[in-house]
């Protein structure tokens, strides 16, 4: 990595943490991925970052001793640390929420990173511990949400209370012969068939059919069964982007 002191942009989630350097364009560039063991994450992470920079922003919906471990690595290396907050409205977006603080603030940054491919419809699909779906007008009014659990957690779910169903494997098949292939296709397909009643649900609020933005861990399984999706990987870095961009005008503006 560049040693150069520039800003970055952490995404701290539920099995692993993503980061990447800000480029010039304002967007971030290649992302660089570690499994969130906390001590191997927190190890890798301290290994991995230039020795100083200049401002770092960090997204976390991961428990908060990881959370404050992680804010301590940076606050090692960099002058300025920020901690990512859903807002009521910013670049256009419009939260649904009465209560913004009450949107995870990973779906907060997703749509705003929708919103850089473009002003729309979109229907947001983030796919990784849970399902999460949210449906932006065309003019960045978002019209509200889903959160299910994701095909992996339906697994792990029903392993947990009948241990004799493995956690894991099969294929899809849409009348599987075996209990593994039925497994994986009732749980995925359970994901494609909520993905695709938002997308039923969205275009009749907003009369258009919106675009619909896979992102997340969990997608690759969903893909080819919803061919209509675009995959974005770095949704929410993304996102985090045009907030860290929107707090950097702040600060100059203040000066």
């Amino acid at each position: 990595m560049t040693a150069e002191p520039e800003r970055w942009l952490f995404d701290l989630g539920n099995t692993r943490l993503k980061c990447a350097r800000v480029q010039a364009d304002g967007r971030p560039g290649p992302v660089i991925a570690f499994g969130n063991g906390q001590g191997d994450l927190l190890q890798g992470l301290a290994a991995q970052l230039p020795p100083s920079g200049l401002s770092a922003c960090l997204a976390s919906v991961a428990a908060p001793a990881l959370t404050a471990g992680v804010l301590e690595v940076l606050q090692a290396r960099f002058r300025v640390v920020s901690l990512a907050r859903t807002q009521a409205s910013l670049a256009g977006l419009q939260v649904a929420y009465a209560e913004p603080a009450r949107l995870g603030v990973d779906r907060f940054l997703a749509m705003l990173g929708a919103r850089t491919h473009g002003t729309g419809p979109w229907l947001v699909a983030g796919v990784g511990t849970a399902l999460t779906i949210d449906a932006i007008a065309e003019d960045g009014r978002h019209l509200g949400g889903r959160i299910a659990p994701s095909p992996q957690l339906m697994r792990q779910a029903l392993h947990r209370a009948a241990a004799q169903l493995p956690a894991d494997g099969g294929l899809f098949d849409e009348f599987a012969c075996d209990t593994p292939d039925a497994l994986a296709s009732g749980c995925e397909g359970a994901a494609v068939a909520l993905i695709e009643r938002s997308l039923v649900q969205a275009t009749a609020a907003l009369g258009a059919t919106p675009g619909l933005l896979l992102h997340g861990g969990g997608i690759e399984t969903l893909l080819p069964l919803l061919p209509q999706a675009r995959r974005v990987d770095g949704l929410v870095l993304e996102g985090l982007a045009v907030w860290s961009g929107a707090q950097a005008g702040v600060v100059a503006a203040a000066r």
